[in-house]
């Protein structure tokens, strides 16, 4: 963890893939190099141990959690767990339930902590806008920091930087509502989603023989615009990246909805996780190198996680798309990162207690 407001070096043995593979995207070495996973959870074995020496002094980690957007609730029980864990890690946690008050935010965090563990969700918490109050108060944070966190979130611009980079990505346009309520604007099927919400909030899906589609548009309640894509048939596949490292491929498989939706990600039994996921080699390690490449195309830091859909209806190898890239993945009892590290050996306490570790800001 950074005292100076400064990412911290990396650590001996650790393989710093990006100034290898550069910035680039599917054109170029990004697609094709990435580091090892053989030593991932020796590494986090030797941040703790460096964490160890480091907690002797108590560090004092200040969790924000709660917050006012439409993931609220996700982000109270991605807390709870953090808390938790950090304090069996040895962490001198003070808990911060995020409101409205950006006031009171700075107040609890006055005398400043070491770090904050941003487990904040949706607008306002993985936008860059507690990412700017952070950096402003000069306290190290975990995740991305501004520039990456507000692009992440505005799925129109981090659709256009993927597409600059090669990476492949759903057919679609950002409509006014009015013109979605007048007509279909995409050939059907096709999906409608906000243009700056996270966890499937809001995403509807209008098939043939569907009349929802007005009815949707008057009921909008995300702004002005809305995402419009392709629909792609297939399954749901997701990766999560620690640092530069992407760590596996898992399909989700919804039983709460038609596709992975709110209640599917954090609905007891609302969905079933296969991992490793069972497609071919090439999209397997195709899925990997995306997920990569997205991050590094962001700027992302720490941990992310990418969404995929992979349509095999005429057999595999399929088309894989990426849908979007979360710079705050769930850490909640039926998230998908937490349960890619465990793939790998490493278990919540190590995981949070990484990220405490590569906390920075200003960077």
């Amino acid at each position: 963890m950074s005292d100076n407001c400064t990412p911290r070096p990396h650590l001996a043995g650790e393989v710093a893939a990006r100034s290898d593979a550069g910035e680039g995207g599917a054109g170029g070495k990004a697609l094709t190099r990435r580091a090892p996973l053989a030593d991932l959870g020796p590494l986090v074995a030797v941040q703790a141990r460096e964490a160890g020496e480091v907690k002797q002094r108590r560090r004092r980690v200040a969790v924000l959690y709660g917050g006012f957007s439409a993931e609220r609730e996700v982000s109270l029980s991605s807390g709870l767990q953090v808390i938790a864990a950090l304090r069996s890690a040895n962490f001198d946690v003070t808990p911060i339930e995020v409101t409205d008050d950006i006031g009171a935010v700075i107040a609890a965090l006055t005398p400043r902590p070491d770090a904050v563990f941003n487990a904040l969700h949706g607008r306002f918490g993985e936008d860059g806008a507690i990412q700017g109050v952070l950096d402003w108060m000069a306290i190290p944070y975990t995740h991305s920091g501004v520039r990456a966190s507000a692009l992440a979130m505005d799925k129109e611009a981090a659709k256009a930087i993927f597409a600059a980079h090669g990476l492949p990505i759903a057919h679609g346009r950002v409509v006014p509502v009015d013109e979605l309520e007048a007509g279909d604007p995409l050939p059907l099927p096709y999906v409608i989603k906000p243009v700056n919400e996270g966890s499937s909030v809001g995403v509807e899906i209008i098939r043939k023989g569907d009349n929802r589609r007005a009815d949707v548009a008057r009921a909008w309640r995300f702004g002005r615009a809305a995402m419009v894509e392709e629909y792609i048939p297939g399954r749901e596949l997701t990766v999560g990246v620690m640092g530069e490292r992407p760590l596996a491929v898992t399909e989700i498989l919804a039983d709460a909805g038609v596709f992975y939706d709110y209640d599917s990600k954090y609905a007891d039994g609302g969905s079933r996780h296969i991992i490793p996921a069972a497609v071919d080699a090439e999209t397997y390690n195709r899925a990997l190198d995306v997920a990569l490449a997205a991050h590094r195309a962001l700027g992302c830091r720490g941990a992310t996680r990418c969404d995929f859909r992979y349509d095999d209806t005429e057999g595999e190898p399929g088309r894989l798309v990426l849908l979007e890239i979360n710079t705050q993945p769930g850490l909640t009892p039926t998230s998908l990162l937490p349960e890619q590290a465990a793939h790998h050996g490493i278990d919540f306490p190590a995981l949070c207690a990484w990220m405490v570790e590569q906390a920075a800001c200003r960077a």
